[in-house]
């Protein structure tokens, strides 16, 4: 009986802290593409902005969110010096940006967002994200699935300004 109630104890403290640590984990506080024009308009001093650019039926795209996305060490980087932004490919409300409207474009069985096919040069696949600087002008749109690790690499190469002093390739050799 002694063994069960240790056995019964030691499963509850392991219970207890993984449900704990889980409740501490912080969440990516995304906002809408207009929130982050706001906010990049009007702060003194404006982060990048990073956008997220999925669809609902992706399945790789809902892969980075839990993989990715939900990593302490990339939320931390990320919300200190992004604005986060989730962008529906194919949102069909319309979004006004620099005067101009860019609306949902009904096409073969789904259609697509126009900002997103702006933002993702005309290249729609998914999950891509956009790296924006402070002016919201594109800096460049990264396609595919990334694991926390390099994306964190990917992150910081536009979040620290590396790209204004090395190219991807010199960047990630080390050069």
């Amino acid at each position: 009986m002694d063994a069960i109630c240790t056995y019964t104890a030691k499963m509850g403290l392991v219970l207890f802290f993984f449900l704990g640590f889980r409740s501490h984990a912080q969440n990516v506080q995304w906002m809408t593409w207009q929130e982050a024009v706001a906010l990049a308009q009007t702060e003194a001093l404006p982060k990048k902005t990073f956008v997220d650019v999925y669809t609902d039926w992706c399945g790789w795209c809902k892969k980075m969110d839990k993989d990715t996305f939900q990593n302490p060490e990339v939320v931390a980087y990320m919300q200190e010096h992004f604005y986060m932004v989730k962008l529906d490919a194919e949102g069909k409300d319309p979004i006004e940006f620099q005067g101009k409207t860019f609306a949902y474009v009904p096409s073969g069985r789904k259609g697509y967002h126009e900002l997103a096919a702006t933002l993702l040069r005309g290249e729609m696949s998914y999950p891509t994200v956009v790296f924006l600087d402070e002016g919201l002008n594109v800096l460049s749109p990264v396609p595919g699935y990334k694991k926390a690790g390099p994306f964190l690499q990917l992150a910081r190469y536009f979040g620290d300004n590396i790209y204004k002093e090395k190219d991807w390739n010199s960047y990630v050799s080390g050069k």
